[in-house]
């Protein structure tokens, strides 16, 4: 499971041309993989075959088009739930102070909320702390992989992966509230630069104690053990993401 999400974070992460040379690396910790089911297995197989076979301009084109310039498709966990911008901040902070009280170091120019950081971190959590944290963010995978596969994309997978290793149901009222935002055309930049400008959004939004929706995943965060006083965490560079040989043996 270690390794799968692993080669989900970077395959979900921009195109780089060691990436796209990397097919027989990703195809080897897959396969090294103990705890990924059939499926999942299956999935992201097909994900390695088609990325790594393009050329890399081509890569990187759809990629941007995808993620960067389509909004409703952000891999930024918090882009999908609408608030007040100091709400979005402080859940920015307590969730790169997760990150820092487990001595997983991220760049300083990366928000904490973009997927691929995020799956790189649960990588090296146990399997409790995985599940956990993956359905309190379920909705949202599941709510993006529906939006990707109106495209026929093949970045589909990563995100069927996703729910196939969180092993539930996403709280379809919750996939069903993030999909009622509009799709953006990626084409329109006019468009796009009003929203951007237009709208906050945070990672939140839920009434009261909803279980399934994203208030908990903040909420824990909140709660865990922070020392006093913490007000940011001590956000550092980190080396680039691979696959290690500890993730090797996951």
């Amino acid at each position: 499971m270690a390794n799968a999400l692993k080669i989900i974070s970077l395959l979900l992460s921009y195109p780089t041309k060691e990436l796209l040379e990397g097919a027989d690396e990703l195809h080897q910790a897959l396969s090294a993989d103990k705890m990924a089911n059939g499926k999942t297995k299956k999935l992201l197989k097909k994900l390695i075959d088609e990325v790594c076979s393009l050329d890399l301009y081509e890569a990187q084109e759809r990629y941007v088009l995808l993620f960067d310039r389509t909004r409703t498709l952000s891999l930024h966990l918090f882009e999908h739930v609408h608030g007040e911008s100091r709400d979005r901040g402080q859940a920015m902070v307590d969730l790169a102070a997760m990150y820092d009280r487990e001595g997983f170091e991220i760049d300083a120019k990366e928000l904490p909320d973009y997927l691929p950081l995020f799956l790189e971190y649960l990588s090296l959590r146990p399997a409790k702390d995985i599940a956990d944290l993956m359905g309190q963010v379920l909705h949202i995978i599941s709510a993006i992989r529906k939006r990707l596969k109106k495209r026929d994309s093949i970045y589909e997978n990563a995100f069927l992966a996703l729910e196939q290793i969180a092993g539930i149901k996403a709280d379809a009222k919750a996939v069903s509230a993030i999909l009622e935002e509009p799709a953006d055309d990626p084409n329109d930049l006019e468009a796009l630069d009003k929203i951007w400008e237009d709208e906050a959004v945070m990672f939140g939004g839920g009434k009261g104690n909803d279980a399934c929706g994203p208030d908990r995943l903040r909420t824990q965060i909140r709660a865990a053990q922070r020392p006093a006083g913490v007000v940011s965490p001590n956000i550092t560079s980190s080396k680039q993401p691979q696959i290690n040989e500890e993730h090797k043996n996951g």
